[in-house]
């Protein structure tokens, strides 16, 4: 009979998280994950097989909390479509210089070190990218019925700015740009879009 599990699983995948977010794929070994886990090695692999069945399962949960937290913010009817498009561009924003230790974002960091390289990663990182895409996309169809976007724009092209702009600011903050100004090209991006 297999002994139960003695850990809480929660607590290991936000250990192993930071792990990944602070040194990478590549440079986090499985001594390291077991020393930040508590886990020996044996229990490791029993649990998630290996350090990339580990790395899958963190950056899955991280998947899922992040585009739980888009949906939210996009679908929340107590704000006209418009207005959820801009608090989610100042959300992220508050976010990004919130990450005083620049370690980034796991999805953005794991699409440059290991897309190139590992498919399961790639398809990860881009079904994460086009359902938020798609929640931008429907949002923005929602403020063009409201006459708040003109509606000569494509929702998924603009979808597709918007993000790529998210995306670049979380790159410059890693990069040393200062918060104010993020903030500030926050409003100018705002600002842009076309009413």
């Amino acid at each position: 009979m297999p002994r139960p599990r003695e850990f809480q699983e929660g607590d290991v995948i936000a250990a192993a998280r930071d792990e990944f977010l602070l040194r990478g794929y590549g440079s986090t070994s499985v001594d390291k994950l077991s020393s930040v886990t508590g886990l020996g090695k044996g229990s490791l692999y029993g649990a998630f097989g290996d350090k990339h069945g580990l790395f899958m399962r963190v950056l899955n949960a991280y998947v899922d909390a992040h585009l739980n937290e888009v949906r939210t913010l996009l679908r929340d009817t107590t704000y006209a479509a418009y207005d959820r498009l801009t608090r989610h561009i100042e959300v992220q924003i508050e976010h990004i210089s919130a990450d005083k230790s620049l370690l980034g974002c796991l999805m953005s960091k794991s699409a440059a070190e290991r897309s190139a390289c590992d498919d399961i990663v790639k398809r990860t990182i881009e079904g994460a990218y086009r359902t938020w895409v798609g929640e931008l996309a429907a949002c923005i169809g929602e403020a063009q019925r409201d006459a708040a976007i003109d509606a000569c724009c494509d929702p998924q092209t603009l979808a597709t700015v918007m993000m790529a702009f998210m995306r670049g600011q979380e790159a410059l903050h890693v990069g040393g740009m200062k918060s104010d100004q993020l903030k500030a090209s926050a409003e100018q991006m705002i600002a842009l879009l076309p009413r």
